[in-house]
């Protein structure tokens, strides 16, 4: 069923249809609901499902999220709006106006995944990930937080030495706002031989450096206390004022083991010694290279989560994976990471840490009960596609609502018995 919204382009207002990617998805959840399931609370929550996969696995966790989020008393209500080449096709920016104003609104954003093979050549102002790059500017974002979390369950889906990842449990905080990515001069120039050049300035400054660092040094102090400041200070500018300023600020948190490593051996020791880390803090692009250097770790990239937060205002949540074009369509996506993703949005978006449970609780039996998409799939577990993995989460929360009212659930089609 397609969505009619109204958008906005050079001060140009148009209706647009788009299909929706979350309507209707999969039957909605049944579950007996008591006076004790009034909503108390109303939230809205901006769906970006994007393009490629993002269609395939935000439809799965909006279901996922209505449901935890109803049998904690919250009502979630869910606005799909379009970004990257989705948006590209129908308004011609990656961006619209009106999805970043309606995003504005809301109390947080689910994000898909930008990107499409259509569009990697156009200028860059006409990339899917501009539109991603500008939603994050327009809602003032400035921390990423990606988990990286070894479940005990996937333990043999790892392509690693299992005493290597056993009980990995650490987070990446990835500064987002300065950096190469966000750099100035850029642009492209022509040598003295007649050779086109490519530039960018990589730079941070102190105020950049002081927000983030604050950010991971307060989550330290909540988790093992042990925070890596992760640069390349032996050459680059920018990275010698991150470690000045990070080696500044760990005075103020004593109770914080603080280490420094460069960029190179970071990436070998988040490898050969996952087990070592609890916070790693670093600037925009290392990040972004060691989050997906990451995904090893616990098997695949479908399983990693993230946040992008501000100092106010509503937080982005997405899956780490990119769009997928040679996946997409074929019911193969491990729709975890955007169901994980999910908890985070409860749990740092919305501060609703037991609707956040809920659904974290629902994924751990879901796994111990050995379902498996393609990416973790792995001898005597039982090999689903993304919308069975979904609907086995949406069984899972419907019985553990049986089971505290005192029925056992007896199949995933809804019947249950007394017991």
């Amino acid at each position: 069923m397609a969505g009619v919204l109204r958008f906005q382009v050079n001060g140009n207002k148009n209706l647009v249809a788009f299909k929706s990617a979350t309507e209707q998805s999969f039957k909605r959840a049944t579950v007996i609901r008591c006076a004790a399931y009034t909503p108390k609370k109303r939230y809205t929550i901006a769906v970006l499902p994007g393009d490629g996969i993002g269609n395939e696995v935000i439809p799965v966790a909006v279901e996922a999220l209505r449901l935890a989020g109803s049998l904690e008393g919250l009502e979630l209500n869910f606005e799909e709006l379009p970004i990257g080449g989705v948006a590209l096709d129908l308004m011609g920016v990656p961006l619209p106006e009106e999805t970043l104003k309606r995003a504005k609104q809301s109390d947080a954003v689910l994000l898909g995944a930008v990107g499409w093979p259509k569009w990697d050549d156009g200028p860059k102002h006409l990339k899917p990930i501009t539109g991603l790059l500008q939603l994050r500017a327009g809602l003032e974002v400035f921390s990423n937080l990606r988990p990286i979390r070894v479940f005990p369950q996937l333990i043999g889906s790892t392509c690693l030495r299992q005493e290597t990842v056993r009980g990995v449990d650490l987070m990446i905080i990835r500064e987002l706002t300065g950096g190469i990515y966000n750099g100035n001069p850029r642009g492209f120039t022509t040598n003295e031989k007649g050779e086109e050049v490519g530039f960018t300035t990589e730079s941070y400054s102190t105020s950049e450096v002081d927000h983030i660092a604050r950010v991971a040094f307060e989550i330290a102090k909540q988790r093992r206390g042990k925070l890596c400041s992760v640069d390349k200070a032996a050459i680059l500018e920018g990275s010698m004022v991150w470690r000045k300023h990070v080696t500044k600020m760990a005075s103020e948190y004593p109770e914080v083991e603080v280490t420094h490593l460069l960029i190179d051996t970071a990436a070998m020791d988040l490898i050969r010694h996952p087990q070592q880390f609890d916070i790693i803090l670093t600037g925009v692009m290392f990040g972004d290279i060691l989050s997906d250097l990451a995904a090893v770790i616990p098997g695949s990239v479908g399983l990693l989560p993230s946040a992008s937060l501000g100092d106010s205002g509503p937080g982005i949540f997405e899956p780490v994976h990119g769009s997928a074009p040679k996946h997409y369509g074929k019911d193969t996506a491990n729709p975890l990471a955007s169901i994980l993703s999910a908890v985070m949005l409860l749990r740092y978006g919305l501060k609703e840490e037991k609707a956040a449970k809920r659904l974290e609780e629902a994924v751990f039996d879901v796994l111990d009960r050995g379902f498996r998409t393609r990416d973790i799939h792995t001898t005597g577990t039982i090999l689903v596609g993304c919308k069975r993995m979904g609907k086995e989460i949406l069984a899972s929360l419907n019985a553990r609502v049986f089971a505290t009212n005192g029925y056992m659930k007896t199949a995933t089609n809804g019947l249950a018995a007394k017991v």
